[in-house]
């Protein structure tokens, strides 16, 4: 009797290869090949799950959204409102290992998406998301009361934004200078600079 191959399975197994070959060794050594060698696969069955390297590709970007969403899905919103919108943010941030490959690798194909329409997509909505996120906050701290009554509401969701994404790219890039509690530090203050003193000093919203 023939063996039956859970075909979605596989192509996640071929993908997580593909994100450790790129994380050794860069987008330029993710060959078929080297994919396949990573996954214990021959070259030939790796058509059966992708018919091309930029499907390949495109399937990992995809993984990274989904891996966001489904941990929005399960986080547990205890705590203050700060807290929260803290815990939002860092979904975002390479806190943690998972989050660092995630952001290593996305680095990587956000190069490769200047000059791929259907990677741009995927990765036009990775900053969509992030934006929304940052949008979201903002919107929060001023319905809740907590921000500042001059704050800016348009302008500051576009800082927040470079903010996230800036502190991303510096910790990949230097994370000895920018370890992952400085991240955190960095984002607790500056949800506290958006704010009323009382919020901001841990009586209201903490």
């Amino acid at each position: 009797m023939p063996k039956i191959v859970d075909h979605q399975k596989q192509r996640q197994r071929v993908a997580e290869a593909a994100l450790r070959v790129i994380r050794r060794g860069g987008l330029e050594q993710a060959s078929v090949r080297n994919i396949a060698q990573e996954a214990g696969l021959s070259v030939g069955s790796m058509r059966h799950y992708f018919a091309s390297q930029a499907e390949l590709f495109a399937y990992c970007m995809n993984l990274f959204v989904d891996r966001i969403h489904a941990r929005f899905q399960t986080m547990k919103f205890d705590g203050s409102v700060l807290t929260v919108l803290k815990m939002l943010i860092l979904q975002f941030l390479p806190v943690d290992e998972d989050r660092r490959l995630e952001m290593e690798v996305w680095l990587s194909f956000s190069a490769k998406a200047v000059h791929d329409p259907e990677l741009k997509k995927l990765s036009d909505k990775m900053y969509d998301d992030m934006h929304g996120v940052s949008r979201f906050v903002i919107d929060t701290l001023v319905k809740e009361g907590l921000a500042k009554p001059d704050l800016q509401a348009d302008i500051e969701q576009e800082k927040l934004y470079a903010l996230i994404d800036g502190l991303a790219v510096h910790h990949l890039l230097r994370p000895d200078a920018l370890p992952a509690e400085r991240l955190e530090a960095i984002i607790d203050e500056h949800l506290r600079s958006l704010c009323v003193p009382e919020a901001g000093n841990g009586q209201n919203g903490r």
